[in-house]
Protein backbone atom coordinates (compact mmCIF):
# COMPACT_ATOMS: atom_id res chain seq x y z
CA UNK A 1 0.00 0.00 0.00
CA UNK A 2 1.36 3.65 -0.69
CA UNK A 3 0.44 7.01 1.36
CA UNK A 4 -2.24 6.71 3.48
CA UNK A 5 -4.80 9.23 4.16
CA UNK A 6 -7.85 9.75 5.78
CA UNK A 7 -11.31 9.70 3.30
CA UNK A 8 -13.64 12.44 5.17
CA UNK A 9 -17.02 13.20 4.35
CA UNK A 10 -18.21 16.39 3.09
CA UNK A 11 -18.05 17.71 6.95
CA UNK A 12 -14.16 16.92 7.20
CA UNK A 13 -15.44 14.03 9.34
CA UNK A 14 -13.29 11.00 8.81
CA UNK A 15 -14.77 8.06 7.43
CA UNK A 16 -11.69 5.56 7.08
CA UNK A 17 -7.97 5.48 6.78
CA UNK A 18 -7.04 4.95 2.06
CA UNK A 19 -4.55 4.70 -0.09
CA UNK A 20 -4.08 8.03 -1.55
CA UNK A 21 -4.22 7.22 -5.33
CA UNK A 22 -7.04 5.10 -4.62
CA UNK A 23 -8.66 8.38 -2.97
CA UNK A 24 -7.87 10.06 -6.10
CA UNK A 25 -8.86 7.47 -8.32
CA UNK A 26 -12.62 7.15 -6.72
CA UNK A 27 -12.87 10.89 -6.21
CA UNK A 28 -13.00 9.77 -2.43
CA UNK A 29 -12.29 13.73 -0.21
CA UNK A 30 -9.72 13.77 1.66
CA UNK A 31 -6.83 16.36 3.15
CA UNK A 32 -4.38 18.53 2.08
CA UNK A 33 -2.41 21.01 3.70
CA UNK A 34 -1.16 23.98 2.01
CA UNK A 35 1.69 26.89 2.79
CA UNK A 36 1.83 30.41 1.79
CA UNK A 37 5.35 31.59 2.24
CA UNK A 38 5.73 35.75 2.84
CA UNK A 39 8.98 37.87 3.23
CA UNK A 40 9.12 40.20 5.59
CA UNK A 41 9.05 42.84 3.09
CA UNK A 42 5.64 40.96 1.86
CA UNK A 43 7.04 38.75 -1.36
CA UNK A 44 5.07 35.48 -1.87
CA UNK A 45 7.31 32.46 -2.61
CA UNK A 46 6.15 31.46 -6.26
CA UNK A 47 8.05 28.16 -7.81
CA UNK A 48 7.63 25.55 -10.39
CA UNK A 49 7.26 22.46 -9.82
CA UNK A 50 9.63 19.45 -10.52
CA UNK A 51 9.27 17.81 -13.99
CA UNK A 52 9.68 14.29 -11.85
CA UNK A 53 6.44 15.11 -9.51
CA UNK A 54 3.30 12.93 -9.52
CA UNK A 55 1.00 15.54 -9.84
CA UNK A 56 1.09 18.90 -12.21
CA UNK A 57 4.96 18.73 -12.80
CA UNK A 58 6.74 21.56 -14.11
CA UNK A 59 3.74 24.01 -13.49
CA UNK A 60 3.96 27.33 -11.48
CA UNK A 61 2.43 27.53 -8.05
CA UNK A 62 2.20 30.06 -5.22
CA UNK A 63 1.30 27.23 -2.53
CA UNK A 64 3.62 23.95 -0.86
CA UNK A 65 2.01 21.35 0.82
CA UNK A 66 0.76 17.81 0.46
CA UNK A 67 -1.88 15.42 2.02
CA UNK A 68 -2.43 15.03 5.46
CA UNK A 69 -1.04 12.24 7.03
CA UNK A 70 -3.70 9.68 9.18
CA UNK A 71 -4.48 11.09 12.55
CA UNK A 72 -2.02 14.32 11.52
CA UNK A 73 -3.85 17.94 12.18
CA UNK A 74 -3.99 20.41 9.17
CA UNK A 75 -1.29 22.52 11.07
CA UNK A 76 0.92 19.99 11.71
CA UNK A 77 0.74 18.61 8.03
CA UNK A 78 2.01 22.29 6.95
CA UNK A 79 5.02 22.66 9.34
CA UNK A 80 5.92 18.89 8.14
CA UNK A 81 5.70 20.19 4.73
CA UNK A 82 7.45 23.44 4.98
CA UNK A 83 10.39 21.50 6.76
CA UNK A 84 10.64 19.09 3.55
CA UNK A 85 10.09 21.14 0.18
CA UNK A 86 11.98 24.11 1.76
CA UNK A 87 14.01 23.28 5.00
CA UNK A 88 11.72 26.05 7.05
CA UNK A 89 11.12 25.01 10.89
CA UNK A 90 8.59 27.27 11.69
CA UNK A 91 4.56 26.80 12.64
CA UNK A 92 2.45 28.10 9.60
CA UNK A 93 -0.48 29.90 10.88
CA UNK A 94 -4.25 28.54 10.00
CA UNK A 95 -6.02 30.52 7.32
CA UNK A 96 -9.10 29.08 5.86
CA UNK A 97 -9.99 25.79 4.58
CA UNK A 98 -12.40 25.01 1.62
CA UNK A 99 -13.88 22.20 -0.60
CA UNK A 100 -12.02 22.29 -3.79
CA UNK A 101 -13.39 20.50 -6.54
CA UNK A 102 -9.99 19.63 -7.83
CA UNK A 103 -8.39 18.99 -11.19
CA UNK A 104 -7.57 15.53 -10.41
CA UNK A 105 -9.99 14.74 -7.61
CA UNK A 106 -12.04 16.26 -4.70
CA UNK A 107 -9.78 17.18 -0.86
CA UNK A 108 -10.36 19.89 1.42
CA UNK A 109 -7.65 22.02 1.36
CA UNK A 110 -6.26 23.92 4.79
CA UNK A 111 -4.53 27.00 3.66
CA UNK A 112 -2.03 28.46 6.13
CA UNK A 113 0.58 31.23 5.81
CA UNK A 114 3.72 31.81 7.71
CA UNK A 115 6.57 34.54 7.13
CA UNK A 116 9.92 33.21 6.68
CA UNK A 117 12.98 35.03 8.26
CA UNK A 118 15.49 32.55 7.20
CA UNK A 119 17.28 31.21 3.98
CA UNK A 120 14.83 28.84 1.98
CA UNK A 121 16.57 25.75 0.84
CA UNK A 122 13.85 24.17 -1.56
CA UNK A 123 14.19 20.29 -1.84
CA UNK A 124 14.93 20.15 -5.71
CA UNK A 125 12.66 17.07 -5.98
CA UNK A 126 9.60 19.29 -5.61
CA UNK A 127 10.90 22.81 -6.47
CA UNK A 128 12.73 23.37 -9.56
CA UNK A 129 12.83 27.14 -9.48
CA UNK A 130 11.56 29.89 -6.80
CA UNK A 131 11.28 33.44 -6.24
CA UNK A 132 9.62 35.93 -4.22
CA UNK A 133 7.03 37.88 -6.16
CA UNK A 134 4.68 41.03 -5.13
CA UNK A 135 1.30 40.20 -4.71
CA UNK A 136 0.54 42.19 -8.22
CA UNK A 137 3.25 40.52 -9.59
CA UNK A 138 1.77 37.11 -8.88
CA UNK A 139 -2.03 38.61 -9.71
CA UNK A 140 -0.34 38.73 -13.60
CA UNK A 141 1.17 35.18 -13.15
CA UNK A 142 -1.78 33.23 -11.54
CA UNK A 143 -3.70 34.39 -14.76
CA UNK A 144 -0.45 31.78 -16.83
CA UNK A 145 -1.82 28.46 -18.41
CA UNK A 146 1.06 26.88 -16.68
CA UNK A 147 -0.54 27.92 -13.49
CA UNK A 148 -2.07 25.12 -10.94
CA UNK A 149 -5.63 25.23 -11.52
CA UNK A 150 -6.62 24.07 -8.01
CA UNK A 151 -4.01 26.73 -6.83
CA UNK A 152 -5.57 29.42 -8.69
CA UNK A 153 -8.86 28.84 -6.42
CA UNK A 154 -6.97 28.79 -3.83
CA UNK A 155 -5.26 32.19 -4.55
CA UNK A 156 -9.09 34.04 -5.60
CA UNK A 157 -10.61 32.88 -2.31
CA UNK A 158 -7.28 33.92 -0.40
CA UNK A 159 -7.62 37.44 -1.95
CA UNK A 160 -11.01 37.72 -0.95
CA UNK A 161 -10.28 37.47 2.58
CA UNK A 162 -10.72 40.89 4.65
CA UNK A 163 -8.01 41.71 6.97
CA UNK A 164 -5.92 38.77 6.06
CA UNK A 165 -2.68 40.12 6.70
CA UNK A 166 -2.97 41.97 9.86
CA UNK A 167 -2.56 38.86 12.11
CA UNK A 168 0.80 38.06 10.50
Amino acid sequence: MGELVERVDEHDEVLSVVDRREAIRHGWLHRIATIVCRDTAGRILVHRRSDGVSRFPGQLNWMLGGAVDVAESYEDAAARELAEELGVHARPRFVFKFLCAGVISPYWLGLHEVVVTEPVQPDPSEVAWHDWLTESELIDLVRHQAFVPDAREAFGRYRALPLRREAM
